[in-house]
């Protein structure tokens, strides 16, 4: 497929509302970056005229990249939900931005890079709370938590009734043990959840929460620290229970939900592994 083709057809998740600010974060690397990505959506790197494979990614890790170029791939594309990588280890700087060495490399093999992230968070077939929330067996309804002109957060009824059982669930889609801040009571309130992929422990989303008269949230980064804690303080007092899973885990499904849609325009496509990052929890 014609790289410009496929470019196009993936402007139709990004809105004139939706706004970001990576682009502002990225002078060490922004000789690679196209004027496209300067709105930070997009476009982030514009290697290749033709793209054969598209493969996916929650973050642009060494890793990831690497494992692409150990493939011998040319006239490809990397498509990541964050442009730079996360990691809560490295507080106050939890992104780190792409390796210039293996961008070069990128270059070298026509191998573009395009990012959607809040447009991703976005409700939708392919968000990262809908999606999320499908792998839970939790049954979207309705759309909530306002974000950089985006709604990143779903309601959604569970068959299951007590926290406990979601727990299990959680941590077999996920497939490593997730958290679990026991604020509340066990059993789900009317069997309705608030999902939240990534770092939605947020004050003013628990609020929402609280407002909808759901005692159960899902989300990726829980751990107690000083930009969580007001969050947390809330969470108890309102006895909202809090599951964590991981900034990453929590947000993979969109991504390889994301092979589905290339795979729909006659591209092969692959998720690439990483891994999660357990202090998050």
């Amino acid at each position: 497929m014609k790289a410009e083709k496929l470019y196009e057809k993936l402007e139709e998740f990004i809105t004139p509302e939706m706004s970001d600010d990576w682009y502002e974060q990225m002078d060490s690397i922004k000789d690679f970056i196209s004027d496209n990505y300067k709105r930070s959506m997009g476009l982030v790197c514009d290697f290749a005229k033709e793209i054969n494979k598209v493969y996916t990614a929650v973050f642009p890790s060494k890793k990831v990249m690497q494992k692409i170029l150990d493939s011998n791939i040319e006239d490809a594309m990397l498509f990541v939900h964050h442009p730079a990588t996360w990691d809560i280890r490295k507080d106050p700087n939890v992104f780190t931005q792409m390796n210039r060495e293996l961008l070069q490399k990128f270059k070298e093999r026509r191998i573009s890079i395009y990012n959607l992230h809040v447009p991703l968070d976005n409700y939708g077939e392919y968000s990262t709370s809908v999606t999320l929330a499908k792998a839970l067996n939790i049954e979207p309804e309705e759309a909530f938590a306002p974000y950089y002109g985006a709604l990143c957060g779903v309601f959604g009824k569970t068959e299951l009734d007590n926290i406990d059982d979601l727990k299990k669930v959680f941590e077999s889609a996920v497939g490593h043990e997730v958290s679990l801040y026991n604020y509340g009571d066990n059993k789900i309130k009317d069997n309705y959840t608030a999902v939240i992929a990534g770092g939605g422990n947020d004050l003013e989303m628990l609020k929402e929460i609280k407002a909808k008269g759901v005692n159960t949230f899902i989300t990726g980064i829980t751990v107690k620290n000083d930009h969580s804690a007001k969050a947390h303080e809330f969470a108890e007092e309102n006895k909202i229970n809090i599951l964590g899973g991981t900034h990453y885990s929590t947000e993979t499904f969109a991504c390889k939900t994301m092979i589905k849609y290339f795979e729909n325009l006659g591209l092969q496509a692959e998720f690439v592994e990483d891994k999660p990052v357990v202090e998050d929890m």
